[in-house]
C-alpha cells in the first residue's frame, strides 16, 4: 500500500490540471490583495464580467446589482379597483318567472363583462339573483283600452331588484341596484355601407330593390323561425297571446340593466410603470370601443348640437399589448342631426359624433368617431345607416295587416242576397272574421255568436278603420338611445378643427 507521502506528487498535479490554486498560491498575500482592490474601483466592470458586481459580493464574482424590494414596490403604480355608483349588470333571465306576487325569485346571469380600471371584476356568466318588489295596478284609462281590443287580462307594470351577483369562483357579492325595464329581445344593430352601383341608381329604382330585398329577407326571416329550435314553444307564445284572458310571464332571454345603487370595491393591484406609458393617448385609427350611453338621446327632443357623453365599459390596448384607455373613459360628442316623428307615419332620424376622449383624471383627446354598432329592443324596430345614422322603420306586414282589414270590411258589409246566402245572420266564418279584425279572438266570438250582421259590419270597419289609423294616419316612431344602451364606436383619424373642450358640459 502506497504511503501518504507517495501519494502527494500526484494529487497535486491532478489539482493543478483542474485549474485549482496550489496550497502555497492560495495563501493570503495582503500586499498583493491591497493592489488589486486599488487597480479595481468599486462598480467597475471587469473584462470577464458583463455587469457590475452586486455592492456586497465579492470582486471575484460576476452578478448583477441587487434591487430592494422596496424599490420595486415604489417603480409600480398602485390602482383602485372600484365600480362607481350608477354602473349597470347587464342580466339576461335564464328561467321563465311569472308576474303574479311580490317576492316572487328572479333569477339570470350576467351577459356583459364589467371591468374596472382594465380589470375583469364581474365576468360574463356570473349568476344573479333577485326578487319582484312591486306590481302596479293597471290605469283605469288603459284597462278601458285593453278591454276595448278584447284583452281582458292587460299587463302589470312591475319592478324588480337583483341583490346578488354569485361570480364563477363561488363568491357572492351583495350588491343594490335600481332595474330598468325589460327587453323582450335585444338584437345587436351595425352599419353598413352601399355599393358603389346601388348610389348610382335612382330613388324609384333603389325602392323597388328595397322592397324586393325587404319581402326575401321577410320569407327567409319565418323560414327561420320555423326551422330553428323552440319553434313549437314560439307558436305557443303566438297564440297565448291572442287569448283574451292570460298569464303574464317574463320569459327567458329577458334583458335588464341593473345599476348600481352603491359603489363596489374590489380592492386594490398594482402596474408597471412601462405598462401605463400610453396611458390617455388617442386610441390608433380604426380603433372599435365599447361604451355606454350616460343619459338618454331622443329624436323627439335632441337638437343639432346638444351634448352626448359615454362611458367606456371596457379597456382600449395598443397593438403591443399596452394599456391606452381604461374603463370609465368618457366619450364626449354631440348631436349632428335629429329629425323628429310626425304625422302620417313619417318616422324620425337621430345621427350623433364623438370627438373627444377623456380618460379619468385626465385631459381630453380630439378623435373622430361615429356610432357603429348599438343593441336596441327589437320592438324598437331601429337600423343603422351606413355613416351610423338611426332611423325608425315600419312594420313590412302593415300593408297586408291593412289590406286584408279593409277586405274583411267590405266582405261583411256586402248584402246576403247577393251572395245567394239565406242566413239572416250572414255566413258564420265571415262574421267571425269581421270580428276579429276589429276586437281579436274575442271579437270574433262575440260576432259569431250574435249572428247580426250590423254587429259584423260594426267590427269590422272599426277593425278596418283602426289599422289605417295606426299604419299609415298616426305619428311615427322616434329613434330612441335609452340610458345605458351598449354602443360600438368606430374612431378614425382626429379632425383637424377638433378643439378640446375648456369645460365639460
Amino acid at each position: 500500500m502506497p504511503s501518504a507521502r507517495q501519494l502527494r506528487l500526484p494529487i497535486l498535479l491532478l489539482l493543478w490540471l483542474c485549474g485549482l490554486p496550489l496550497a502555497a498560491e492560495a495563501q493570503s498575500n495582503p500586499e498583493r490583495d491591497q493592489d488589486l482592490t486599488q487597480e479595481r474601483p468599486a462598480g467597475v466592470v471587469s473584462a470577464t464580467c458583463s455587469e457590475a458586481p452586486r455592492e456586497d459580493a465579492l470582486p471575484t464574482l460576476c452578478a448583477p446589482p441587487s434591487l430592494s424590494q422596496a424599490d420595486e414596490d415604489a417603480a409600480r403604480v398602485q390602482v383602485a379597483l372600484q365600480l362607481p355608483a350608477g354602473t349597470p349588470l347587464r342580466i339576461a333571465l335564464d328561467q321563465r318567472t311569472r308576474i303574479s306576487h311580490e317576492g316572487e325569485v328572479v333569477h339570470g346571469k350576467v351577459v356583459e363583462t364589467v371591468y374596472a380600471f382594465d380589470q375583469a371584476v364581474i365576468p360574463a356568466g356570473s349568476v344573479a339573483t333577485g326578487r319582484v318588489t312591486r306590481i302596479d295596478p293597471v290605469p283605469a284609462k288603459r284597462l278601458v283600452l285593453s278591454y276595448s281590443n278584447g284583452d281582458f287580462s292587460p299587463f302589470h307594470n312591475y319592478r324588480i331588484i337583483f341583490d346578488t351577483v354569485t361570480l364563477p369562483n363561488g363568491k357572492p357579492i351583495v350588491i343594490e341596484t335600481t332595474v330598468s325595464a325589460g327587453a323582450a329581445e335585444i338584437v345587436h344593430l351595425v352599419s353598413h355601407s352601399e355599393k358603389d352601383e346601388e348610389k348610382k341608381k335612382n330613388a324609384a329604382a333603389r325602392a323597388i330593390d328595397n322592397s324586393k330585398q325587404e319581402a326575401h329577407d321577410r320569407v327567409h326571416e319565418a323560414l327561420d323561425e320555423v326551422r330553428s329550435p323552440g319553434r313549437l314553444h314560439r307558436l305557443e307564445q303566438f297564440l297565448l297571446a291572442r287569448l283574451p284572458y292570460r298569464r303574464q310571464y317574463l320569459e327567458p332571454g329577458t334583458h335588464f340593466n341593473a345599476c348600481l345603487d352603491a359603489p363596489l370595491d374590489f380592492g386594490m393591484t398594482s402596474r408597471r410603470a412601462e405598462e401605463l406609458a400610453l396611458l390617455g393617448t388617442a386610441p390608433p385609427p380604426e380603433s372599435l370601443m365599447h361604451a355606454r350611453l350616460l343619459l338618454e338621446v331622443s329624436s323627439a327632443t335632441a337638437t343639432r348640437g346638444v351634448p352626448v357623453v359615454a362611458v367606456l365599459t371596457q379597456p382600449v390596448y395598443s397593438p403591443d399589448r399596452h394599456l391606452i384607455l381604461p374603463a370609465e373613459s368618457l366619450l364626449i360628442g354631440e348631436v349632428i342631426q335629429a329629425k323628429p316623428a310626425r304625422k302620417l307615419h313619417r318616422n324620425g332620424s337621430l345621427r350623433v359624433i364623438f370627438e373627444h376622449i377623456e380618460t379619468p383624471g385626465g385631459q381630453p383627446q380630439p378623435v373622430q368617431g361615429s356610432l357603429e354598432g348599438i343593441e336596441v329592443d327589437r320592438a324598437a324596430r331601429m337600423t343603422l345607416d351606413e355613416e351610423g345614422g338611426a332611423h325608425t322603420t315600419d312594420s313590412k306586414t302593415r300593408y297586408l295587416s291593412t289590406g286584408l282589414a279593409i277586405a274583411m270590411a267590405a266582405v261583411a258589409s256586402q248584402p246576403d242576397a247577393e251572395r245567394g246566402v239565406t242566413d239572416t245572420g250572414g255566413d258564420p266564418l265571415v262574421r267571425a272574421g269581421a270580428g276579429s279584425s276589429g276586437f281579436g279572438l274575442a271579437g270574433g266570438l262575440i260576432s259569431f255568436a250574435a249572428k247580426s250582421t250590423p254587429i259584423s259590419i260594426a267590427l269590422s270597419v272599426y277593425g278596418a278603420s283602426s289599422s289605417v289609423y295606426y299604419n299609415f294616419l298616426s305619428r311615427g316612431r322616434d329613434v330612441v338611445f335609452p340610458k345605458d344602451t351598449a354602443l360600438e364606436v368606430a374612431f378614425g383619424t382626429p379632425h383637424p378643427s377638433a378643439q378640446a373642450p375648456q369645460q365639460r358640459r
